[in-house]
């Protein structure tokens, strides 16, 4: 009876050794896979912070984009595209707000994007006519209507930081005229994910920088439906 007693209290001891040492690599599993969830987002932060950089050397410099409000899933990256049109062609989704250059291979270069706000949203085919850097900003009549404060600039509104139009302008055309639709640099990174403008689309000054650059006019652009 004794050593009958003395084994059940051994196999309890083990038992619960067992279980101690169960819980503990239940906890170090999870504690490791949050260090592993926590060192993906401090990667991807610190990748975001290299890409969204400040550019000093520009005409007018331009500061480093606060990436904190930015949602993450809007940060350049190539991915896997499917589509039949031919690399270099743009494809914007104002759906959702992404902007993709298709490359070789299947892959395409996404972009986070603002878009035109409901009731100015378009799709359809259109075309790069024509690329500016530091371009002077006119107001369309129709927005001087709507907002007169910016009648000041009907004469246009020259480059520089402050310019709507930004670092860098792809002008979309149709049929030779152009739209007054552009792809734009924006300097506001609370914009991105959402519907603000007229009609255009804005990147970030320093993804537009790098579209405008592997951009040449008459690439083609296609707008899909929001």
């Amino acid at each position: 009876m004794i050593m009958n007693s003395g084994n059940a209290g051994s196999d309890d001891r083990d038992e619960r050794a067992l279980l101690s040492r169960r819980w503990f690599l239940a906890g170090s599993a999870v504690s490791l896979g949050s260090l592993g969830l926590a060192g993906c987002a401090s990667t991807d932060f610190a990748e975001a912070s290299r890409l969204y950089g400040p550019v000093p050397e520009e005409k007018f410099p331009i500061p480093a984009v606060d990436v904190s409000k930015v949602d993450p899933k809007f940060y350049r990256r190539t991915m896997a595209y499917a589509t039949k049109e031919a690399p270099g062609t743009i494809i914007v989704d104002p759906g959702n707000y992404y902007v993709y250059r298709i490359e070789e291979g299947g892959n395409a270069t996404r972009y986070g994007a603002n878009v035109g706000r409901d009731g100015f949203r378009w799709s359809g085919d259109a075309y790069v006519g024509r690329k500016s850097e530091w371009a002077t900003w006119t107001p369309p009549r129709e927005m001087i209507k709507r907002q007169p404060e910016v009648a000041k600039y009907a004469r246009g509104m020259p480059g520089g930081l402050e310019n709507p139009l930004g670092a860098r302008t792809l002008h979309l055309y149709q049929n030779g005229a152009y739209t007054l639709y552009t792809i734009y640099a924006s300097s506001d990174p609370e914009s991105i994910g959402s519907g603000v403008t007229s009609g255009c689309v804005g990147l970030l000054s320093q993804d537009m920088i790098h579209l405008y650059a592997r951009t040449s006019v008459k690439t083609k652009v296609v707008v899909l439906p929001a």
